[in-house]
């Protein structure tokens, strides 16, 4: 197994998890504070919300990127909360995609979204580490951001820190919204989330936890798309692609061995299920130290 620091899947959720307390809100802090100990050199991560078109992906230049309004938030839980763009590694991963074939471009009016924003005040609250931010392609081919994954892979080396934001269960359309709208909860569970969301949430943590690091890893987070309950777990593709981006970042024969675990989960609306997996560990022996020095 190479000793390299681990990947997460963070299902992001909804923006009240950046407005109330959850376990999974827990779990990313925890997250963050071993990644801070471990003196990650930055964050690279891949969100859902950004989509580009035709063949292009972009990689996020704005140096002064304003984060977007966060609904239902009160604005003193992020407004203070100073996003730290990292310029140099956005045009290294620039490099190495377009080396690779990519169409890569860079954004350099981008502004920070509600899939990676929240996220990060929640992992980082005492201040944000340097974040590079990648789009999709809105073509959501699973060969395509798997490919991403495997070929910004060697910055795993250096002590990057690589996140795929988006959901285990992300369907609108079967997502409960009457305690939203008039309490503004969206954790209330009236009653169990449907079989066919069940069952998908249990498919993807067999995939992951089961196989953990490696090929196999990468073949099935493929392959669950064409599992019989995905369209119901996923109404469009968005909040899974940068699953597929995870199994290119630690699919290599090198990466067997990487445990994969479920850290935390919840759910919202119903039906929207929040797993967040971690795949791999921190090497032993290294805190205080930069990964792969």
């Amino acid at each position: 197994m190479a000793d390299l620091p681990p990947v997460h899947f963070f299902s992001h959720g909804t923006t009240m998890v950046l407005g109330e307390r959850s376990n999974i809100a827990d779990y990313w802090k925890k997250c963050g504070d071993d990644a801070l100990a471990h003196n990650i050199k930055g964050v690279i991560i891949m969100g859902a919300h950004w989509n580009c078109p035709k063949n292009t992906i972009q990689v996020s230049m704005n140096p002064n990127p304003t984060p977007q309004s966060v609904a239902f938030v009160e604005k003193s839980k992020y407004s203070a909360y100073k996003p730290n763009p990292d310029l140099a590694t956005g045009q290294r991963c620039l490099k190495m995609l377009q080396a690779a074939g990519f169409e890569a471009e860079e954004a350099p009016k981008f502004d920070w979204l509600i899939d990676t924003f929240p996220l990060l005040v929640r992992m980082f609250p005492s201040g944000c580490p340097p974040v590079t931010i990648v789009s999709q392609n809105s073509y959501f081919d699973p060969y395509f951001h798997t490919k991403m994954g495997t070929v910004l892979r060697p910055l795993r080396k250096e002590g990057y820190l690589f996140i795929g934001s988006g959901g285990g269960v992300h369907n609108l359309f079967r997502a409960e919204w009457k305690y939203m709208i008039q309490y503004r909860d969206t954790f209330a569970l009236e009653r169990a989330p449907d079989p066919p969301q069940l069952e998908f949430r249990q498919a993807l943590e067999d995939v992951i936890c089961r196989n953990g690091g490696g090929p196999e890893l990468r073949a099935g987070i493929i392959r669950l798309m064409k599992h019989p309950y995905f369209r119901d777990a996923h109404g469009t593709d968005e909040h899974y692609m940068s699953a597929c981006f995870l199994g290119g970042l630690i699919g290599d024969e090198e990466d067997h061995g990487a445990k994969g675990v479920l850290g935390a989960e919840c759910w919202e609306l119903r039906n929207q299920g929040e797993t967040q997996f971690t795949i791999g560990s921190w090497p032993s022996g290294r805190v205080g130290r930069k990964v792969g020095a």
